[in-house]
């Protein structure tokens, strides 16, 4: 969702800002700005658009200043448009950059009114600067005091950095449900949502919990907690790299991602299986005795982590023999869940930060859990810090907002949890060496699958002019069937569905013609005939079918029949990041020819931080 960069130094920190920004553009984003202080004097500069906008306006106009806060805005309370950019400014010098959702702002819209304040933009967060430079008079002028008051009167979920010519060395931050780090440098500090956003500058953090109002100035940092007590958080090294995030010869962050599946699942692996076993205590040192109370699972999650959880309800009720419940967080959330005992309360997000499974996971831990466990690609995040076991996916930075190796590593993951929890339910040492040898094969399988790329670049020219498609699978591969209807929509924005296939006479081969293609993913398991039937129900209707197939499974390219041939003998454990590549390659080659933007496609965001 929105960026904020922050930065104070005695350089020239524009710089700092506009790269910063530009690390943060795959959370999606409608409008940039930046407002510094010099000599006691607040420039603020905004446009709607693409950070390049801001970059012109800023070339034209050029400034440079010491310290600063800048922002890209991901559009909740008014339209993008610049009136609507961050920062937001109030009274005599005052600026402010805001993530995350007032829900009381028209009460303290209303009451500011009262009190003269006049509003130029339709957001929550113009409310929030107007209430601290009211609060300002309140507290001699004092922006750290300020602060604190005002968001002890805020209701919903914030990021916020501040800064004011009343306090020109100072930035305050503050944090309740969104993300801010703090980046810490020599006689210099840097504030982010993100890590990789200053990772060109440091790679020293420190993470704000949930109520902190911090004061960062050049020489030190002051951290205050939700209860009012000065608190010390721990500085942490980042293993990230600055150059981890860039798109080296690839046209889009997306294909580089595709391609970089092998390493990352093989990365996800290492040091976790070794000699045909499963080593357990990669999930946290209380895992084992955990693993050996499960006697049930609970996912929850969104978006693609969803349709990865659902790939590990099969593996874990067929392999386990344990029951498992996937659900969408938004909907977990908001109801009232009849916990089972000795029930694993599982989460899945990509950056950590997502709002709904992070309230999740919170309410969970009101429920009667019997633990938490977090599967994760951030290790800085809010969802590992607050679980009790976690793995994370090392899948590195992950840019394209389509997700594709977070989705695979996901499935690496819940698959080594599948194996842990086995273990318990009376495994052998053998059928483990089995599972674990049957895993480690994934990333090579994966390679042989990404030569696909120049025939699914092919087979991208005949769903270019299509307005929908749908897609289908049946067993473990009916959430691989979600997942590519999913990254077709995202990425070409051709409406595409995807359904079990043996649903199809219930509802959806109404839609079935000459104009809609069908696209299926066939391995050779034991749904396979029943699959083939589903599919000459679409042949009778006059749909073109395209047939992701093993090439044992016995499918034949014909009349309105198009068969993909799959590396061959693919396990039922495999299957699902094996066959998820090739529609991965099949939407990115479809949204190159509708000539989207690929890696950042219209109305969507990388880190969802907001419900």
């Amino acid at each position: 969702m929105c960026g904020i960069v922050g930065a104070i130094a005695e350089r020239d920190i524009v710089p700092i800002l506009m790269d910063g920004l530009r690390r943060l553009e795959y959370r999606g984003y409608d409008s940039a700005g930046l407002a510094v202080l010099k000599n006691g004097a607040l420039r603020r500069q905004r446009r709607q658009g693409k950070v390049a906008e801001l970059q012109a306006a800023l070339d034209a106009d050029p400034v440079d200043a010491p310290i600063g806060i800048a922002h890209t805005r991901w559009a909740t309370h008014g339209a993008p448009a610049e009136r609507n950019a961050h920062p937001h400014v109030s009274g005599d010098g005052l600026a402010l950059v805001h993530n995350g959702i007032i829900e009381n702002h028209e009460e303290l819209r209303d009451e500011l009114k009262k009190q003269g304040y006049a509003f130029t933009s339709d957001t929550d967060t113009e409310c929030i600067a107007h209430q601290i430079h009211c609060q300002l008079k309140k507290h001699n002028r004092e922006l750290f005091a300020a602060v604190r008051a005002t968001v002890a009167e805020l209701e919903g979920a914030y990021a916020l950095a501040v800064m004011s010519q009343a306090s020109p060395d100072t930035l305050v931050l503050a944090r309740r449900g969104c993300p801010v780090v703090i980046g810490i440098g020599q006689g210099e500090n840097f504030v982010a949502s993100d890590v990789s956003a200053l990772l060109p500058v440091t790679r020293r953090f420190m993470f704000l919990e949930e109520g902190d109002v911090a004061e960062v100035r050049r020489d030190g940092i002051r951290v205050v907690d939700k209860d009012g007590e000065v608190v010390h958080r721990p500085v942490r090294e980042s293993e990230l790299s600055a150059d981890a995030a860039e798109k080296g010869p690839y046209p889009h962050y997306m294909l580089k991602e595709i391609h970089e599946q092998p390493r990352a699942v093989a990365q996800t692996l290492e040091e976790r299986v070794a000699n045909g076993k499963l080593l357990e205590a990669a999930f946290g040192p209380d895992a084992t005795a955990i693993f050996r109370r499960t006697q049930a699972v609970h996912i929850v999650a969104c978006g693609t982590s969803f349709n990865a959880g659902s790939v590990a309800r099969y593996l874990i009720e067929q392999v386990c023999r344990i029951p498992c419940n996937v659900e969408i967080a938004s909907e977990f959330r908001y109801r009232h869940p009849v916990v089972t005992p000795n029930t694993l309360f599982v989460t899945i997000s990509q950056s950590g930060e997502t709002a709904d499974t992070l309230a999740a996971l919170r309410l969970a831990k009101q429920e009667g859990f019997l633990s938490t466990l977090a599967i994760c690609n951030a290790p800085e995040s809010s969802l590992v810090r607050e679980s009790e076991l976690v793995m994370l996916t090392r899948a590195g930075p992950e840019i394209g907002v389509a997700s594709t190796k977070a989705f695979t590593t996901q499935i690496a993951a819940l698959t080594m949890l599948v194996i842990a929890l086995a273990r318990h339910r009376n495994a052998s040492a053998e059928r483990e060496r089995g599972l674990v040898t049957r895993l480690i094969e994934i990333p090579g399988l994966i390679e042989k699958t990404l030569v696909l790329d120049p025939e699914m670049k092919k087979l991208a020219e005949r769903f270019a002019d299509k307005e929908h498609a749908l897609f289908l699978g049946r067993g473990i591969l009916h959430p691989i069937a979600m997942e590519g209807a999913l990254k077709l929509k995202e990425i070409s924005y051709i409406h595409a569905e995807a359904y079990p296939a043996g649903e199809l006479k219930h509802g959806p081969l109404a839609l079935v013609d000459a104009g809609m293609p069908v696209i299926t993913v066939a391995p050779n398991n034991d749904l396979l005939e029943k699959l083939k039937s589903n599919l000459m129900e679409v042949r009778a209707r006059g749909g073109e079918l395209y047939v992701f197939a093993d090439p044992d499974s016995g499918f034949e390219s014909s009349d309105g029949v198009n068969v993909i041939h799959m590396p061959r003998q693919v396990t039922y454990l495999q299957a699902p990041a094996v066959y998820t590549v090739p529609l991965q390659l099949l939407a990115y080659h479809a949204a190159l020819l509708r000539g989207t933007d690929v890696d950042q496609p219209r109305n969507l965001a990388k880190s969802v931080t907001v419900e």
